[in-house]
């Protein structure tokens, strides 16, 4: 009965553990997500840096396999590269220590010392979930709960390592246990544990902190010739998870990058393997510290590090051939046409840390609204001249963008469940909204083909001053459409702010116009065909302004409440003119487009 109590609470121990290094993890990403996408994307060709930035990722976010799986999303995403992603990969290994040399603090003995005292899991643990619940409960806020994470995870995780330990205290002397140590006298038998357990809890970090549990008993048996082979086996087992990863709906490089992971810990393994058997067989670190003296938590932290951290120094220089061979194993397909590749970086892997996330999804919409922007600039085109070469891609182009929408309402509302902080939480809601707008646009595009095929069925043109007029206008959409783009794509509030006054005169524009055009078929100067399409036409000119207007009010709200509670409201202030800076926008757009189109008659 002892037996199955000690294996009851090892388990719990270990559940409570994978817990705590899960919600540490999170708050962590959720934390650090900014300074991560900003880390990563300045990751360049030169694999030392790559190898600094995955080893300090990796550290912060307490995972060498949440590293790997945004490695290859962002591979997907088009920000990084298969070199670069290998040398991350490498950086990756050695960041994942950290969490050993953290456990190790468990075993600290404070003799007598107040300032170790504190290192010590009895006293850092319920600390730790008390700054946690107080953060939690008492300060409502994003920040506050995802700092609370941190500390209640940081805290589980050690209370569940000394579960696990008091776990193992009635284990140690057994039979099975015995025969288990048996095992690991065996190196070879000794990878194969680690390797098989790590993938059966999928974290190298709780298969090595089991082992320091174990060690950290007195009287455990565990030799130092017993825990080395397991650590090698622990790196391998991760590849495994990672292979699986990176292999399941994801394109060829995301695959090199599992392949180049695995190829980097064999290789690393064997070559240590090597040294250790010869070190061992020469007794040159000593007899006693391989077969007879037991490790420590310590030190089994510290050969993790300087395994991991020798591999990646001896294989750097190596990274472009592991690059080349990741390349002749997964071949690529036959090239297809991917039009528009900046629309497919949408992956679910991002996920895992949910800020960068955002801002690929950001960088996405931005694309969308590209391209959007330029076929309606090319439907446009049609009613002056129809070219069907142009068409076709008019029609391509919008299936794109259709397509792009789908897949980003499916991806946002799955980001929506995983995003912890306000402000990403904000600039999602604009996304989605978004979204809509810029799909409208490619809408209209579609819809001005259709008139430009009504004018050309029925063998019909627009008066020159009429021509004159549309041109003039479609200048001022366009550029709508552009300063809303960029400013979108750059996140600039104050060119958000400039696009109110076009669009209001883009208004004016289309009343006038239609005013204009309505004499025009009274006094019979244009056609009742032309003359349908010509106010169409202008419909979608408005239409699309005002798709601008909406997504620069979504700007805007995110960082203004009074906005976010009421577009209306300010909308309607800001048209009755009482801002200085929006009346001076206003008459400077309306010199610059009202007054040309006054001079046509």
């Amino acid at each position: 009965m002892v037996i199955v109590s000690a294996i009851i609470k090892l388990l719990g121990g270990l559940a409570m553990f994978l817990y705590g290094i899960e919600v540490m993890g999170d708050g962590l990403k959720n934390s650090s997500g900014a300074a991560l996408k900003r880390v990563l994307e300045k990751v360049t060709g030169n694999v030392i840096v790559g190898v600094l930035t995955g080893a300090m990722v990796t550290a912060v976010i307490q995972s060498s396999t949440a590293t790997i799986v945004l490695t290859v999303a962002l591979i997907g995403a088009g920000v990084l590269n298969l070199k670069q992603a290998t040398s991350i990969v490498m950086g990756a290994n050695i960041g994942t220590t950290i969490t050993a040399q953290i456990i190790r603090l468990s075993s600290i003995d404070a003799g007598g010392n107040w300032l170790l005292t504190l290192f010590n899991t009895e006293t850092l643990a319920p600390v730790a979930l008390v700054v946690g619940i107080v953060l939690m409960m008492f300060i409502k806020t994003k920040t506050a709960k995802t700092i609370g994470d941190i500390f209640i995870g940081f805290g589980v995780l050690f209370i569940g390592l000394d579960l696990m330990t008091g776990g193992v205290k009635p284990l140690i002397g057994t039979d099975a246990f015995v025969a288990f140590l048996s095992i690991l006298e065996n190196p070879l038998l000794g990878i194969l544990v680690g390797l098989v357990l790590t993938v059966i809890v999928q974290s190298s970090s709780a298969t090595v902190g089991m082992l320091q549990t174990v060690a950290a008993v007195p009287g455990s048996g565990l030799t130092f010739a017993m825990a080395y082979p397991v650590i090698m086996g622990i790196n391998l087992g991760t590849c495994v998870t990672t292979a699986m990863v990176c292999s399941i709906g994801s394109g060829k490089d995301a695959k090199r990058t599992g392949v180049v992971h695995i190829l980097f810990n064999a290789i690393g393994t064997v070559l240590f393997m090597v040294v250790m058997t010869v070190l061992q067989s020469n007794n040159l670190l000593g007899a006693g510290s391989w077969t007879q003296m037991s490790v420590s938590s310590g030190t089994i932290a510290n050969f993790q590090t300087v395994f991991n951290l020798a591999t990646a120094v001896v294989l750097l220089p190596f990274a472009g051939l592991l690059v080349k061979l990741s390349l002749r194993i997964v071949i690529d397909d036959k090239p297809q046409e991917n039009r528009h590749p900046q629309l497919h970086t949408l992956d679910d892997k991002l996920y895992i840390s949910p800020t960068v996330a955002v801002a690929e999804a950001t960088k996405a919409v931005a694309a969308m609204g590209m391209i959007a922007r330029e076929n309606f600039a090319r439907g446009g085109r049609q009613l002056f001249r129809y070219d069907e070469a142009e068409v076709k891609l008019v029609d391509a182009d919008e299936e794109c963008l259709d397509q792009f929408a789908d897949e980003a309402d499916r991806f946002l509302i799955g980001l929506s469940k995983n995003v912890e902080t306000e402000s990403d939480d904000r600039q999602l809601d604009m996304l989605m909204q978004t979204v809509p707008n810029f799909e409208r646009v490619g809408d209209y595009a579609t819809n001005l083909v259709e008139l430009s095929e009504k004018l050309r069925e029925e063998k019909s043109d627009f008066s020159e001053n009429a021509k004159k007029e549309l041109e003039l206008i479609f200048a001022a959409v366009d550029e709508i459409l552009g300063i809303t783009v960029d400013a979108f794509g750059t996140d600039d509030n104050e060119k958000a702010k400039s696009i109110e006054p076009l669009e209001e005169t883009i208004d004016d524009m289309v009343m006038i116009l239609k005013d204009r055009h309505t004499k025009r078929l009274k006094s019979g100067a244009c056609s009742v065909s032309s003359g349908l399409v010509f106010m169409e036409t202008l419909t979608y000119l408005e239409r699309a302004s005002d798709q601008c207007s909406s997504i620069a009010v979504m700007m805007l709200a995110r960082n203004n409440e009074s906005i976010l509670q009421n577009h209306y409201d300010y909308l309607r202030e800001l048209h009755a003119g009482k801002e200085a800076d929006y009346r001076q926008e206003s008459e400077r757009r309306r010199r610059q487009y009202i007054d040309p189109l006054k001079e046509i008659v």
